[in-house]
């Protein structure tokens, strides 16, 4: 019988001072962009099993081992939501969201499922930060989003020199076809050597050969074709102008002729951003993505063209090596009354302080003044209103300021104004 105390396996809590670090990546993240004219957008967090199964991919290791699916009451096969860019293709389709305008941008954030083998970075719900560019097919685009990623990640605090960007490109549909065909004749003269994933791929989808972590596998994947060799000279120039403009945009890519992304779903430019400090070990990719431009019409929408990434949060905060504590926001003012009677005048003057925008916490229990004075230092906070019967016969309030050890009258309608000065 499970823990009713214990989480389920893979599935953590985030608690005070960890969630601070969360919300400013979180916040930084929404900054960026929507500077870049991205809109949010709020998907449900199950979805029927057969729009991963069809955009995802059958062969993928997502639909075959790690998604959470289930029979809903009705009967229905449901399926915990195990990335965004589906959902997304959804509520775009859905809403004939090309008819309403030209080009549109959403952004998300939000928990994902995945039912594999927990370890650090990769948890079985894991939270991502993504986006979507629906409407555009310009390699500029593609440029765009991956400098605006590294300006994201810089934000959050990581140096651009930390970061190594790597990109690629797949080509289109017919060219995959042809290029999984050469595949499958390479890998077909080693199968002995294969392991059972990788004999499985080589009819399902032998591209995710190129993908297997197993180092024997990894040995024979070296010596595969490369498609971009094999690639027709438009889906070479489209690579070499997208290259071309990230360097316009500072950005470095470098090229990984054996990158392949782990959905069925991606053509064209696909890319991944790796981490090169913290504590994220052999798992280093903080974020990954590229064009789908079939997607939407395969999925009952017009032909579209599409870009998204997705971003793992967990493996952003390991990557940053600032303390949770440095991230938690600063209390301004802690109010210490010495009575019940000094508590009943002071809760409506905290009431109006906090609604004015400033972080405040009373007091509630009966302990002396250099408890609560304690406790004001234990929170970090900058400020502490004294409250007691001098001061309510007096009309003149005793503001210390813990920072510089110093100890203002001020009169309560000038309460505020002080407040503000003092925290400037």
């Amino acid at each position: 019988m499970a823990d009713q105390h214990a989480t389920v396996k893979g599935m953590n809590d985030i608690l005070s001072p960890e969630v601070s670090k969360w919300q400013f990546v979180e916040e930084k993240a929404r900054s960026v962009l929507e500077a870049f004219s991205y809109r949010e957008l709020r998907t449900p967090s199950l979805e029927y099993t057969p729009l991963f199964v069809r955009s995802v991919g059958e062969a993928t290791e997502v639909v075959e081992k790690q998604m959470y699916t289930f029979d809903d009451r009705d009967g229905s096969s449901v399926t915990l939501r195990p990335e965004g860019t589906a959902p997304a293709v959804r509520a775009y389709v859905s809403r004939s969201q090309w008819n309403r305008e030209p080009v549109t941008r959403w952004y998300y954030l939000g928990p994902m499922f995945r039912h594999e083998r927990a370890q650090r970075g990769r948890l079985r719900q894991f939270h991502q930060i993504g986006a979507e560019v629906f409407g555009l097919n310009a390699p500029s685009i593609d440029a765009e989003m991956i400098a605006m990623l590294v300006g994201m990640l810089t934000e959050f605090g990581l140096q651009a020199s930390d970061l190594s960007v790597t990109i690629n490109t797949l080509g289109e549909p017919d060219e995959r076809v042809a290029y999984r065909e050469a595949l499958r004749a390479f890998f077909s003269q080693h199968v002995d050597a294969l392991d059972d994933d990788s004999r499985r791929r080589l009819d399902t989808n032998p591209m995710r050969i190129l993908d297997s972590k197993n180092p024997d596998v990894q040995t024979i994947a070296a010596a595969a074709p490369i498609l971009l060799d094999t690639l027709g000279m438009a889906s070479r120039e489209r690579f070499e102008q997208v290259r071309t403009q990230l360097q316009t945009l500072g950005i470095d890519g470098e090229t990984d002729p054996r990158l392949v992304r782990g959905l069925d779903y991606y053509t064209a430019t696909i890319f991944e951003i790796k981490a090169k400090v913290g504590n994220l070990g052999s798992q280093n990719t903080v974020c990954g993505g590229g064009r789908y431009d079939r997607l939407v019409e395969s999925m009952g929408g017009a032909a579209i063209p599409a870009l998204g990434f997705g971003m793992g949060v967990e493996r952003v905060l390991l990557a940053m090596t600032e303390e949770a504590e440095s991230f938690e926001p600063a209390l301004s003012l802690f109010v210490a009354p010495m009575d019940e009677r000094a508590r009943l005048w002071a809760l409506p003057v905290a009431h109006r302080l906090r609604m004015a925008g400033i972080r405040v916490e009373i007091e509630h229990r009966d302990t002396g003044l250099k408890q609560q004075l304690k406790r004001a230092d234990k929170l970090k906070a900058r400020l502490a209103l004294i409250v007691g019967d001098n001061e309510l016969a007096s009309g003149k309030l005793a503001l210390k300021d813990l920072a510089a050890g110093k100890q203002h009258e001020v009169a309560a309608a000038d309460l505020e104004a002080k407040i503000r000065q003092l925290l400037d």
